[in-house]
């Protein structure tokens, strides 16, 4: 959530920009989001890259014209290797079941909705607590975690105990489906699955496996994970150079999972 002084929420800034209006409440991803892409767009000012009359982007969306310059900045500043052959082979032969097809996986969930406004702490301990009682249930009362979903969960498919069916990766948001596939869990999954919808108790109930190609097939898509991989690392490092020499007011970088909007 955005800063708070008793019922006042304080305002976020990056260098004396505004991240939200006065009155605004923001989870604090979101909050994180807005700081990483403001501090991108400040550095594109400086370098030449877009025109200082840019506007900030207090509700979160900045121009087109800085989308652009952003895309350029990073383009410059940012020096990712192009993965070798032997690079490339080895990440294979480490997630293999990641490049397999036709993998499906019976799930059902307990969704803690992130909404405006939401005590973020305070849901995730919501959803902590819930994952350590369905995983320690016994059994011996009934089916736990259909119960709790039908209780708790945030997600029309409460209704049904909180059963989501089998799935493909591509039914999924992409975030999820890296939790849930390309692994060989069974049963309740020892953490929170986080994606854009909040936050998941997640259980695989059943796994029907994919068909794993073989390398040459596969290698354009292992290569672009492993640039994925370099850039995601190298824009963590140059956001945190940004940061470090930036005045930031009520947000913590420091937490932020991932710097950029993926």
């Amino acid at each position: 959530m955005s800063a708070t002084t008793g019922t006042t929420v304080v305002v976020a800034r990056v260098n004396g920009v505004a991240l939200h209006t006065p009155g605004e409440a923001i989870a604090a991803e979101a909050l994180r989001q807005r700081a990483c892409t403001e501090l991108l767009r400040q550095a594109a000012q400086r370098e030449g890259l877009l025109a200082p009359t840019d506007p900030p982007a207090a509700d979160g969306a900045i121009s087109e014209a800085a989308t652009a310059a952003i895309d350029v900045l990073l383009d410059r500043v940012l020096a990712i290797a192009e993965p070798s052959e032997d690079a490339c082979r080895r990440h294979h032969a480490a997630h293999v079941a990641k490049f397999a097809s036709g993998e499906c996986a019976q799930v059902r969930h307990i969704l803690f909705g992130v909404t405006p406004g939401v005590d973020v702490v305070a849901l995730r301990k919501r959803a902590e607590a819930t994952l350590l009682d369905v995983r320690c249930h016994d059994g011996t009362a009934g089916d736990g975690f259909a119960n709790a979903a039908r209780t708790l969960s945030n997600c029309p498919s409460g209704a049904e105990g909180g059963a989501l069916g089998w799935l493909a990766a591509e039914d999924c948001a992409p975030e999820f489906a890296r939790e849930i596939f390309g692994h060989a869990e069974i049963g309740v999954l020892p953490r929170l699955v986080h994606s854009r919808h909040g936050l998941h108790v997640v259980e695989v109930q059943a796994r029907a496996p994919g068909v794993a190609p073989a390398f040459e097939a596969v290698r354009s898509a292992v290569a672009n994970s492993l640039r994925q991989q370099g850039f995601v690392t190298a824009s963590r490092q140059y956001l945190q150079l940004l940061a470090g020499a930036a005045a930031i007011e009520g947000v913590d970088l420091d937490s932020a999972d991932t710097p950029l909007v993926q």
